[in-house]
């Protein structure tokens, strides 16, 4: 990789280092990147982390108050942690993390900052494309908080992008324990549709566009794979692979009544989203097109790690 890439030199802060953030540091550890991530004072360090040593762990959690002291001469930051709800009608209680780390990230050499966005930001489409030129409708009170949220990054006068992902899988990630253990649901809705992005491809988009100069960095940019579709379909697929039966067919009207609003929330948007920007001019291969590939390849890595 070349300009602003990540390489031996860099030093690299992922505040989050959950699912995406913990894939994203250990990529970039591999390229010789120092790299720290931040995990809550209450969690525990991820299996294998002692014997990770490239990867150095700092406690912060945003409702506690700003980092204690966050390292110095840093060059990429990737920003993870979805803002918090507001609390007391106070908005601002959703930007904790940017109230926490604007300051500190100003005082520091970046060459680039990513923030895992969402596509929920487009809203419900019926099913209809949407690319990062569409309109940012979001219906879901979450989604409204990532676009105020993404905003205020982009205007910070940082060297910042942001990514919006759909649903996000990988190994750990796909619903082979739901239909080994029969937890899955198999739920049909006509015309409904979702999109999804391997773990991977994340890591791959974001050290892709973060190796590009400055003034070649869309703003927005979304990172989804080529191949929207029904929940059924992937279900059906994950049920391929393990060689099991499907839980019975149930429409979506039946089972609406019993499900939570969280669970409900995931069927409200409908949308289809475009790729093109990352994959056809900036250029970004997909490792895994579509789920049949992502699931495959988690499957692998599960079996090879005892995940399965």
């Amino acid at each position: 990789m070349t300009g602003a890439a990540v390489n031996p030199r860099s030093r690299v802060l992922v505040i989050g280092g959950g699912y995406s953030g913990l894939r994203f540091g250990r990529a970039a550890a591999a390229l010789g990147a120092q790299v720290w991530l931040t995990r809550r004072s209450d969690s525990s360090e991820p299996t294998g982390s002692a014997t990770e040593p490239s990867l150095h762990w700092l406690p912060y959690d945003s409702s506690q108050g700003p980092p204690a002291a966050p390292p110095s001469d840093l060059t990429h930051v990737l920003v993870t942690t979805p803002p918090a709800p507001p609390a007391g009608g106070d908005a601002e209680v959703g930007e904790a993390v940017i109230q926490h780390w604007l300051r500190p990230l100003r005082q520091q050499p970046l060459q680039w900052l990513g923030y895992l966005s969402t596509t929920g930001v487009y809203g419900d489409t019926a099913g209809a494309w949407v690319d990062e030129t569409s309109p940012t409708t979001p219906g879901l009170g979450r989604s409204r908080l990532r676009l105020e949220s993404e905003q205020r990054w982009l205007s910070s006068g940082l060297p910042v992008q942001s990514f919006r992902l759909p649903a996000i899988y990988g190994p750990g990630r796909c619903p082979f324990n739901q239909l080994r253990q029969g937890t899955a649901r198999l739920v049909h809705k006509p015309g409904q549709v979702f999109c999804r992005i391997h773990v991977d491809d994340i890591v791959g988009a974001l050290l892709h566009c973060a190796a590009r100069p400055r003034d070649q960095r869309p703003p927005v940019v979304n990172v989804s794979d080529d191949a929207p579709c029904p929940s059924s379909e992937t279900l059906g697929y994950a049920a391929h692979l393990l060689g099991c039966k499907l839980p019975a067919m149930q429409r979506f009207d039946a089972v609406a009544p019993s499900l939570s609003p969280m669970a409900l929330s995931f069927w409200a948007d409908n949308r289809r989203v475009s790729n093109r920007l990352l994959c056809a001019e900036l250029g970004y291969r997909l490792r895994y097109p579509s789920y049949r590939e992502g699931f495959a390849a988690s499957m692998r890595e599960e079996n090879a790690s005892g995940l399965a």
